[in-house]
């Protein structure tokens, strides 16, 4: 079985050490998948993620793990794969928006904001582009983060959240099965809970 991990927005493949390596630990073959939001639109990223899926589709039987944009950016890399690319077993979403985020479309017109996030930024800011990333056509577990950093819960009243995405963020009824765990957002792909979620679902098809 292999694992392909995808990054959010504004980190990079380092934020994935501890859940890629306990994945190793259970002879599950990790990889992960690099992209810049500041130099890259999504168009382009996606198109880059679509090669490199395909090049683990021929090897055998994997799954996609992806953190808050990375999530989105599997999400559309798999509406449009070559026909015949075999379609992962799996895909795990950690604290991935589905719907506009809150804080994206606060910040869409700040100058920092839109410099160092780009197009990326600005489609998480708009809800009519979040709407037309198709969902997801395989299993899929979401992992929703239930921590919040102190000051930041004024951000989303009394709703779930992670600190940067909320519950109904990341919630919508294609989705197989919703699991929460005490993180804040970009802790996620450290939690030893999350890499033990993942794990459990991996274990009647690992190789």
């Amino acid at each position: 079985m292999q694992a392909l991990f995808v990054h959010g927005m504004g980190r990079s493949p380092i934020s994935a050490i501890p859940l890629l390596w306990r994945l190793k630990r259970q002879s599950i073959s990790p990889s992960w998948f690099f992209y810049s939001v500041t130099f890259q639109n999504f168009p382009s990223i996606t198109r880059r993620l679509q090669k490199k899926i395909v090049g683990i589709a021929r090897k055998g039987e994997y799954v996609l793990i992806g953190h808050s944009l990375g999530g989105v950016l599997i999400r559309e890399a798999l509406a449009s794969l070559p026909a015949g690319t075999k379609l992962p077993e799996r895909v795990f979403l950690l604290g991935s928006p589905i719907h506009a985020s809150r804080i994206a479309t606060a910040l869409r017109h700040n100058l920092l904001y839109r410099l160092a996030t780009q197009d990326c930024g600005q489609l998480l800011a708009s809800e009519e582009r979040m709407n037309n990333v198709p969902p997801s056509p395989i299993p899929t577990t979401s992992i929703v983060g239930t921590r919040t950093l102190f000051g930041l819960s004024r951000l989303f009243g009394d709703e779930i959240n992670d600190s940067i995405v909320s519950h109904s963020e990341v919630t919508a009824d294609w989705i197989t099965e919703e699991l929460l765990v005490p993180a804040i957002h970009s802790a996620m792909p450290w939690s030893p809970q999350v890499s033990q979620l993942v794990i459990e679902r991996l274990a009647p098809s690992r190789h």
